[in-house]
């Protein structure tokens, strides 16, 4: 809109107007540079006009967003009317990189730069104006941060932009840090796409859902696009992995995050969790979703606590016949307890396998149930890990209770984890295990749970898959293979018949007798024998 420079009292108007409503001030001034048109009028979409509403009315704001969809933009050039319609606005942007945030800033200056001479009505600060910060005469100031320890300490912030929230790594020691200089009333505005769950974001992204933050929640999939169709999205998405694809378009947490199980799989589970029939314990955390069946088999798989606080104590029942989990604990309690506790459900559950982690805490645990006389305790060879019968580790001295878990042993057993998941192997019903599973992640090359969360159930359960896939059916199969031989030894039975070929069987007989009538007639002449 162009306005005739004499009439100085609609010009007024015009800015009131504009101040009173970003989405005005941006479609009918602001101009974005397109990647293929150029320098162009910023008109906005139904999805991003909604969005400039919530912006204002509410104080915090999580946006879950697909790519391509202009949020970055949008927030540019509403950053662009705070500045300028509002006095000493203090505003950081942090993102993954510097350079990334640097690059919101450039877009506010763009916007800033395309405006009417007669809209500018603050100008540029002198020393105000580089890479990383934009300021006006106003006092108003725009600036990029890293996203070191010290983003934006010390600074009473009004507004705070953190741009793909997601992916910064320490954003929950930057929050502790952040979160006392918006305190005096400043805003939050955290946009991201997804990338897993457990992280700041989702966290944030999480607990609005459930209304237990201040938080308001905007989700943008592709399809808020107007000009974003199916076919669109399949010529976009087809170099692209699922992983990639529910990170950068399907908004989707589990899909997205670099989970040890894939997103589809966790899915699988988190739709066959149900209630426990008990929660029992002194603390409650021993959940039972089949009692005992004195017709079956069970192995209980135990992951001892280090004794830091930080982890769990945390056991699995598995009922061999169909490795259904019909029992679990996870919970802190001394180690005594604890091994009291195995002793008590493995007992329970038909004198169960009962296999513990070898660790250093839990070899005191180990020590603690052969003192108890647990009869069915899980021994290992020393060095190849086979499987000793508890009856034969008395004398086997290369016998150790227990399953090690080594540099060697660690990648089989999530190797093996992950098998009977992919396959759905694991019968359970557990939002315990399928939260770890959720935190399960890559890092570095290596299977653990994210900073903040564990993985005892998960652990546990590794440990009972490998057990159970090698130890247990090399087992039944040397079983299986003595079986067999002893199956097939045939014991022959048979009478020597020693009668004289051709002769009958009555004959032979009387013949017999006539020899020993002949013998006795004899012994009574030996007299005529002698000298």
């Amino acid at each position: 809109m162009s306005l005739p420079a004499t009439s100085k009292s609609q010009i007024k108007k015009e800015i009131i107007k504009c101040g009173k409503d970003s989405d005005y001030f941006i479609n009918n001034y602001a101009k974005i540079v397109h990647p293929l048109k150029g320098l162009i009028p910023f008109k906005t979409y139904p999805f991003q006009t909604q969005l400039l509403k919530d912006f204002d009315e509410h104080r915090f704001h999580v946006v879950l967003k697909a790519r391509q969809l202009g949020i970055s933009t949008i927030t540019a050039a509403y950053v662009t009317w705070l500045m300028l319609f509002y006095k000493d606005k203090n505003i950081l942007v942090i993102a993954t990189q510097i350079k990334t945030a640097c690059n919101m800033i450039k877009k506010v200056k763009n916007v800033y730069n395309n405006l009417p001479k007669w809209l500018k009505i603050a100008d540029i600060e002198k020393g105000g104006n580089n890479k990383q910060s934009f300021g006006l005469t106003n006092g108003s100031v725009f600036h990029a941060s890293s996203t070191s320890g010290d983003a934006g300490r010390s600074e009473a912030l009004s507004l705070l932009v953190v741009d793909e929230a997601a992916h910064i790594e320490n954003m929950d020691d930057l929050w502790t840090g952040l979160y006392p200089t918006i305190s005096t009333g400043g805003r939050v505005i955290a946009l991201s796409t997804p990338l897993g769950v457990g992280n700041w974001f989702h966290k944030i992204y999480s607990d609005s859902e459930n209304g237990t933050n201040d938080f308001f929640l905007t989700t943008l999939q592709w399809q808020v696009h107007p000009d974003h169709d199916e076919e669109w999205f399949i010529n976009e998405t087809k170099s692209l992995s699922k992983r990639e694809t529910a990170q950068e378009y399907l908004c989707s947490f589990n899909a997205s995050g670099e989970t040890v199980i894939c997103g589809e799989d966790i899915k699988y589970y988190e739709n066959v969790i149900k209630n426990p029939i008990y929660r029992t314990g002194f603390d409650r955390n021993h959940w039972i979703w089949e009692k005992c069946d004195l017709s079956c088999n069970y192995l209980i798989s135990a992951d001892v606590a280090r004794g830091d606080g930080k982890d769990y104590s945390a056991f699995n029942i598995i009922r061999l016949e169909d490795f259904k989990i019909v029992s679990e604990y996870r919970g802190k309690p001394s180690l005594d307890l604890f091994a009291n506790i195995l002793y008590s459900v493995g007992m329970e559950y038909n004198s169960a396998l009962l296999v513990i982690e070898n660790n250093n805490i839990g070899h005191s645990a180990l020590e603690k149930l052969i003192g108890m006389e647990y009869p069915n305790l899980y021994y290992s060879v020393k060095g190849t890990h086979d499987f000793v019968d508890s009856t034969e580790a008395i004398s086997n001295m290369q016998a150790i209770p227990g399953f090690s878990t080594t540099v060697k042993t660690r990648p089989l057993i999530i190797a093996k984890f992950e098998e009977f998941a992919r396959n759905k192997l694991i019968k359970t019903h557990s939002k315990r295990f399928v939260a770890e599973l959720r935190t399960f992640v890559w890092k570095a090359g290596k299977p653990q749970a994210m900073k903040g969360y564990n993985d005892d159930l998960i652990m546990s359960l590794a440990i009972a898959c490998w057990v159970h896939d090698t130890a247990l059916v090399k087992n039944r199969r040397d079983i299986n293979y003595k079986k067999a031989m002893l199956d097939n030894i045939v014991i022959y039975r048979t009478n020597l018949d020693t009668t004289i070929s051709g002769m009958h069987k009555d004959s032979y007989r009387r013949y017999l007798d006539k020899e020993r009538e002949s013998k006795k007639e004899a012994e009574n002449f030996l007299w005529l024998y002698k000298g």
